[in-house]
């Protein structure tokens, strides 16, 4: 028989917080849910499938002079990408202080000079919406921040106060920056709070009932608002205990499941996306047993493994990590992505590729421009983090020409875009943006290479000139996505074979329920591979081309997506 929502909730809160939640708490915890239920009418999508692709951006990327941003966006959407798109990821646009919006100064607004939540409601009316909860910090200006400082009641435990001579060696770090900053309380008292991505982003105390009850609120107020994807920002750090890791802790896990039987609860279809740049096996781990935590974890080996494989043109590595990828029910999926507002994350390679390659890897772009993130590890010594780079950059060199470029460019999204799950494409990326290190030198952060803003006209502009990179790599992407898109055998759920015809040639075979069959060829060399096939009859579907006898011939970097007839 199966259990009683709330019954579900009252478990998950007594394995996590035993005694300490109260009868009180737990009733004023389970009125919220109960009341979201009454004014959740948008019905979401009840399956993914082969349509659904994602465009991650900012929501003020696009910007006019005495306009809200939010409505330029909005027109630039429907202009430009509502024919590519199912969903739009919008990075969070809530009144933030510091790293483009992850540190959310107030969780139920939005900043003013992107709209408010009329100008979301009118963006949803042309595509589904996914939402960042950034649920593991929040901003130092923030008005909860504030009451902290103040000792004002009821905020007393809402950060996480750390004696500075604690041992924290065991602590997973992901930045190279102190983990507890001292802040002065109102009394004049100093504490050390804990800090994990910088000292204007604290930690929320998650051991806390009254922080669940208050981050329970957010949840439910993005739901309300049309959510149809949550994402989990950073949610592997949420919990914290001294002496461990505290990263994927046993209690990070319990809240995900906790946050997953809310929105059955309140808004059945929505998806639970965790983001957890860790290596593969961690990462995995937040499906939980298929059907109780994320329905999506993002692929954050993908982007360094096709960019191993295109700069060593060999795809042998990237084959192997494809051949052991599983999925634990057909309730998940991955979510596959090349690029993100963040830089391109080492970490998920680690056990996959050599160290050394890695390295060599962080050297070669280096090299040809791009900047690298470090993070300090626990015996003292420091590792790269992440490379700071455009996708559309970081597959080339600074001598390529621009056909060289944009062939690359296509190979790599053609194998996002053949792998099993629902892809994510940048903006940068789909309007063919290079390295902006102005943008750098202006903010004086390495992520800002690849976080640009645009004025409205002067993006329409580039993107109707014929004879810019924008405009043909805009062209080719868009066209790829629209055949994508008609293709049963590309849906999340349809079987994926994985082969290395030889050490440039990677074949993907997709095969839908109905039977329909794709095969997707990949040449990461620079020369021209000829490839024998037992393909009777097909077509080449991104170029309409028929395929008859027993051999193809790949240009350098080319694809080919051929359904057999």
């Amino acid at each position: 028989m199966e259990i009683n929502v709330n019954d579900k909730i009252t478990n998950l809160i007594n394995l996590v917080y035993g005694e300490s939640f109260s009868d009180k708490d737990l009733k004023v915890l389970l009125e919220k849910i109960e009341h979201a239920k009454g004014v959740i009418s948008h019905q979401r999508k009840k399956n993914w499938d082969e349509k659904d692709v994602v465009l991650i951006t900012y929501a003020d990327q696009f910007q006019k002079s005495h306009q809200k941003a939010l409505p330029v966006f909005t027109r630039f959407y429907n202009r430009w990408l509502a024919n590519s798109f199912s969903h739009v990821h919008l990075l969070p646009f809530y009144p933030w202080s510091s790293d483009d919006g992850f540190s959310v100064i107030d969780y139920h607004r939005v900043a003013p000079e992107t709209g408010e939540w009329g100008d979301v409601a009118e963006l949803k009316q042309s595509t589904n919406l996914m939402f960042d909860f950034v649920c593991n910090h929040m901003s130092a200006k923030s008005e909860w921040f504030q009451r902290y400082l103040n000792q004002e009641p009821g905020f007393e435990d809402f950060f996480i106060a750390i004696d500075p001579e604690t041992d924290l060696s065991a602590v997973t770090r992901p930045r190279a920056l102190p983990l507890l900053t001292p802040f002065t309380l109102v009394d004049g008292t100093v504490r050390h709070l804990w800090t994990t991505f910088s000292d204007d982003q604290i930690d929320l105390n998650f051991a806390s009932p009254q922080v669940l009850i208050a981050m329970v609120d957010v949840l439910l107020h993005y739901l309300a608002e049309g959510a149809d994807y949550i994402r989990l920002d950073a949610v592997g750090f949420m919990w914290k205990v001294p002496g461990t890791t505290c990263i994927h802790l046993e209690q990070t896990h319990r809240l995900i499941q906790l946050f997953r039987a809310i929105t059955e609860a309140v808004a059945p279809g929505t998806v639970i996306i965790t983001e957890t740049n860790v290596p593969h096996k961690d990462n995995i781990s937040y499906f939980g047993d298929g059907t109780n935590e994320a329905q999506m974890v993002y692929q954050f080996s993908l982007p360094p493994l096709v960019l191993h494989s295109v700069h060593s043109q060999n795809v042998e590595a990237l084959c192997q990590w494809a051949q052991q990828l599983a999925l634990p029910s057909e309730k998940t999926t991955w979510f596959n992505f090349l690029a993100s507002h963040d830089g391109i994350g080492l970490n998920p390679v680690r056990g996959i590729i050599p160290e050394s390659d890695i390295l060599a890897l962080v050297e070669k772009l280096q090299h040809e421009g791009a900047l690298v993130n470090w993070k300090n590890n626990p015996d003292g010594t420091r590792s790269p983090y992440e490379i700071n780079v455009t996708y559309l950059d970081a597959l080339s060199s600074q001598s390529s020409t621009d056909s060289e470029r944009l062939a690359r460019f296509l190979l790599a999204h053609a194998v996002l875009l053949s792998f099993p799950g629902v892809p994510a494409i940048y903006i940068q990326s789909i309007i063919g943006s290079r390295n902006d290190y102005d943008n750098v030198e202006r903010l004086g952060y390495n992520r800002a290479i690849n976080r640009r803003k645009y004025q409205e006209g002067e993006m329409d502009a580039q993107l109707e000139d014929n004879n810019t990179l924008r405009h043909n790599s805009y062209q080719a992407l868009t066209k790829m996505i629209a055949v994508r898109r008609q293709q049963k055998a590309f849906h999340p759920d349809s079987q994926a074979f994985y082969d290395a015809v030889n050490q440039h040639v990677l074949r993907i075979i997709r095969v839908a329920g109905n039977g329909e069959r794709i095969t997707a060829l990949f040449n990461f060399q620079e020369h021209a591979q000829t490839i024998f096939l037992e393909i009777q009859s097909g077509t080449e579907l991104l170029t309409g081309t028929p395929v008859n006898g027993n051999s193809v011939t790949l240009n350098p970097w080319q694809v080919m997506w051929i359904k057999e007839i």
